[in-house]
């Protein structure tokens, strides 16, 4: 069974020590296995919420981006994109905020710290909060909702918004999904044996606390940052702790088995302090080194990283495209054209609605085209060598509604209908993606229009 993983980092600064060890390093390892889909974003809306400093915003996007593509991330596997790039994100935001109770982000950790902090310094409680501080955990679910993740790796402080995603997608479920599950409910994932670096005052590493080492500072830039590193003021010659080092914690997050037991004993021997943390620094240029001359080959082609990202997104929304559909559908966001609305007990005109259009074509094969309400072809089906045959496929897709159209964009300019893994019906030819998922949801909509007449 494949399981769909979610990360996304927020851009707002350049990525460290703490965010390789973290997050990306790991990341890059689990996309890497036979049963994974990864959905790898970087989360340039979240950004907005914490920063108005668009210079920054775009810088940090930039170093992010080429960050994962230096150390390793396959594009080919995993999907990786821009969250702004993906317009049904904000959208199925705005579904899911519908449903989500005030209630329930008024619980939400941060919000409740920065109300905590005004009430402290004598202050209106919601003095210089935004609604996009409030309503953040909405727009991650909307993050995790879009794609159906299963999963989704996490540090403790952002399992609750991960349980709020849940609550958000089983109200919808229970409002619009008519006994069926339209979102997964996802599972926070905390990676107990992923490094958490201290930074060079001991305290985790976090651009907050300004004590972080950037991930592909030079040589020069390296050996001033971990020169900086607090360590105590025992002499050469006296036996140090590793257990109590922050200096040793960051080797031993780089190190191998054999290199972490080396380094022990030496520090448990007396080694200076200053040699300790050169062997740190030759130890970070063996694992960095190769990746940091691709981060910056990459930085000074910014055009290839926006098609590689472009590229990404173009992925990603042939799953969002249709899925958004699905739920404006069950929202009741229809089409006029596929459910014409008459008077009560009218007859309904001829050929005012989609229709199924069966013939026999030259070679003696029974084909069908489906029609939408104004006569555009939607579908053209594969051969079939017995009428009937054809007939109770149109039945079949009448009867189970558009939730069981599945439908697989190309990389080219059409589409195709599946059915209990059979290609049985090929899309127009359209000019632009566009044109594409625009055509993929009328064809929803003509469907749901029949089943809903039937």
């Amino acid at each position: 069974m494949t399981t769909r993983i979610l990360t996304g980092i927020t851009t707002t600064g350049t990525p460290h020590l703490g965010n390789y060890a973290g997050a990306i390093r790991p990341a890059i390892v689990a996309s890497r296995a036979a049963d994974a889909d990864s959905f790898y974003f970087l989360a340039d809306y979240h950004a907005l919420i914490k920063c108005d400093e668009p210079a920054r915003i775009q810088r940090s996007r930039l170093e992010i981006a080429a960050t994962w593509l230096a150390c390793g991330l396959d594009v080919d596997k995993a999907t990786f994109y821009r969250q702004s790039d993906i317009p049904e994100i904000p959208e199925l935001c705005w579904l899911l905020t519908c449903v989500a109770g005030k209630g329930l982000l008024n619980r939400a950790h941060a919000y409740k710290a920065s109300v905590d902090k005004n009430v402290e310094q004598g202050e209106d409680p919601d003095a210089g909060i935004t609604m996009g501080l409030f309503s953040y955990p909405v727009l991650m679910a909307a993050d995790i909702l879009m794609f159906n993740a299963h999963k989704v790796p996490v540090g403790r402080d952002q399992i609750q918004h991960v349980e709020m995603a849940r609550d958000i997608a089983q109200r919808f479920n229970h409002l619009f999904g008519n006994g069926k599950e339209l979102f997964t409910l996802p599972e926070a994932v905390i990676e107990e044996d992923v490094a958490t670096l201290p930074g060079l005052d001991g305290r985790k590493m976090s651009k907050s606390y300004d004590n972080t080492i950037p991930l592909f500072a030079s040589t020069k830039q390296l050996k001033g940052a971990v020169a900086r590193i607090v360590t105590d003021s025992k002499l050469p010659g006296e036996a140090k702790d590793p257990g109590s080092s922050h200096l040793f914690t960051l080797y031993q997050a780089f190190a191998a088995p054999t290199q972490q037991a080396d380094f022990r004993a030496a520090l448990e021997d007396g080694l200076a302090w200053g040699e300790a943390k050169q062997a740190l620094v030759n130890l970070l240029e063996a694992e960095l080194g190769e990746a940091r001359e691709r981060y910056h080959a990459l930085i000074e082609k910014p055009a290839d990283l926006e098609d590689i990202l472009q590229a990404g997104a173009t992925k990603a929304r042939k799953t969002a495209t249709p899925f958004l559909g699905e739920l404006r559908e069950a929202v009741g966001l229809r089409s006029f054209r596929s459910q014409p609305i008459s008077a009560a007990g009218a007859k309904k005109k001829a050929g005012k609605s989609a229709r199924f259009v069966s013939f026999r074509d030259a070679d003696g094969s029974f084909r069908f085209r489906f029609l939408a309400a104004d006569g555009e072809e939607l579908l053209l089906s594969r051969s079939f060598s017995d009428p009937k045959a054809a007939g109770a496929i149109s039945q079949q897709l009448i009867a189970q509604g558009a939730d069981s159209l599945e439908l697989r964009a190309d990389e080219g300019q059409q589409f195709t209908l599946w059915l209990d893994a059979e290609c049985l019906a090929d899309s127009p030819v359209y000019e632009e993606p566009e044109e594409l998922e625009a055509a993929m949801l009328r064809l929803r909509d003509a469907i749901a229009g029949l089943a809903a007449a039937n």
